[in-house]
């Protein structure tokens, strides 16, 4: 392999490092339970109860998520094909990065006792947005990397490199910034970094703009060393568009892609609500801190980081379909612990107050749910390179990217209406176990070699 292809790899992986924040600390670890605890405020101060409230701040976070995940699944085919007629795709990842940008800054105006949530969330969904389809079209580069045995490796390492990314920020954020609610100290006693104030929760709130100037950062080596291969002159993009009915109507002759793409819809939008949920659930349900579930958030994102590695090696050998079987399995044996988890209680038996044990098994849950979503989603997309080819690269994952919004509703919806159903926040998750075992068996039938090869 020669040099230049080398650092194009490399650069490729760094949008991994620099995009992977936008999930580690603001979806899940630090700006997701800090908005639970702005959102139980909220809906205490209407009246509601507790218990209550509580629900209705995990039904107002996935409501969002629920209408964030529509406009992606709109918006990721169409701009997909266009980009395959055009034969472009930076421009797209520009466009989409200021909007990551823009929309994780904003964030900084979240504070303690805001008048409405609705801001919040709005800047929240424009800034994931815009890192889901920067997602997509970065993606659609990986068949123009390497050759297709050097798929899960490349894949596997690119989410180990963004899950480490995630971890030193998430550590950083943590030790410096991030404040303890009661104390106004950050995990290692220190007040928050260049005089933020702990009253207002500064250091917390500043997980937007730490978030955004990270990604500016890091992706200069993804813009300097990842080049588009030279391409004769797309079409038109009329042409472009007319061709996106002919590729759904298409679909029908790709038994196995059609069959991945439903499988992975389900399964992939049930780990996209798992990591939405993990902070706001920590909080709402074990009644953890902002720190604590960083602290959880490092355990998880470390695991994810070995696991997608190794998980991209074991990808090459045996490939990517068994790999995202077991982790499936694992994965909805994990809800399935959460779901019977309290501070008091395990699977129905009393725990005595004070115990270390409810905290220590949900750390444990952490672990699973980051090695195995990291070693599914890197498996994943090797799958779907087998399904696609360069030329077509960015219209297929961008019915990719829609497989895994088309039904980004579903789950936050589901998850909803079963908490407000049973007002109760813990329980409130039990759609993601069918959503798993629905994508397991769909597997069945998807071929592990792709439509490329031979079965």
């Amino acid at each position: 392999m020669t040099v230049s292809a080398r650092k194009r790899i490399w650069g490729w992986w760094f949008f991994d490092w620099a995009s992977q924040p936008y999930n580690t600390l603001l979806l899940t670890f630090c700006f997701g339970p800090y908005f639970a605890e702005v959102a139980r405020g909220y809906f205490a101060a209407q009246g509601q109860a507790p218990d209550l409230a509580a629900a209705s701040s995990q039904a107002y976070w996935t409501g969002a998520q629920t209408v964030t995940g529509f406009i992606i699944a709109a918006l990721a085919p169409i701009l997909g094909v266009i980009a395959d007629s055009r034969g472009r795709k930076m421009p797209w990842i520009w466009f989409f990065s200021v909007m990551y940008v823009v929309g994780a800054f904003a964030l900084w105006w979240t504070s303690p006792g805001m008048p409405t949530l609705l801001a919040s969330v709005l800047w929240f969904s424009l800034g994931f947005i815009g890192m889901e389809l920067a997602t997509n079209f970065t993606n659609a580069m990986m068949p123009s990397l390497a050759s297709h045995d050097e798929m899960g490796k490349i894949s596997g390492t690119g989410f180990a490199f963004g899950y480490l990314g995630g971890v030193v920020a998430l550590f950083i954020f943590l030790l410096f910034f991030a404040e303890d609610a009661k104390t106004g100290k950050t995990l290692i006693g220190l007040a928050p970094a260049f005089g933020l104030d702990p009253a207002t929760r500064e250091g917390t709130r500043s997980v937007g703009p730490f978030t955004a100037i990270w990604y500016v950062v890091f992706m200069v080596p993804f813009f300097l060393w990842v080049k588009e291969p030279a391409r004769a002159a797309g079409a038109q993009l009329g042409k472009g568009l007319s061709a996106l009915g002919a590729t759904i109507r298409g679909l029908k002759d790709r038994p196995s892609l059609l069959t991945f793409l439903i499988a992975s819809m389900l399964y992939r939008d049930a780990l996209n609500a798992t990591y939405a949920l993990g902070g706001a659930f920590a909080s709402n349900v074990m009644g953890w801190t902002v720190i604590q579930s960083g602290t959880f958030g490092i355990i998880a994102a470390i695991a994810a980081t070995v696991a997608s590695w190794a998980g991209g090696r074991l990808d090459s050998s045996v490939g990517p379909k068994p790999v995202i079987a077991w982790a499936l399995v694992a994965l909805t044996a994990t809800i399935i612990v959460m779901m019977n988890l309290s501070p008091n209680s395990f699977f129905g038996s009393p725990i005595a107050e004070g115990s270390s044990l409810p905290d220590m098994i949900f750390y444990g849950c952490g672990v699973v749910i980051g090695a195995a979503g990291g070693i599914a989603q890197a498996a994943s997309r090797t799958l779907m390179v087998s399904h696609t080819t360069e030329a077509e690269a960015a219209g297929d994952f961008g019915f990719y990217g829609l497989s895994g919004k088309a039904t980004a509703f579903l789950a936050p919806g589901l998850i909803t209406v079963a908490t407000l159903w049973l007002g109760d926040a813990r329980t409130g998750i039990a759609p993601l176990v069918l959503l798993f075992a629905l994508g397991l068996v769909l597997l069945i039938w998807v071929n592990p070699n792709g439509e490329r090869r031979p079965r």
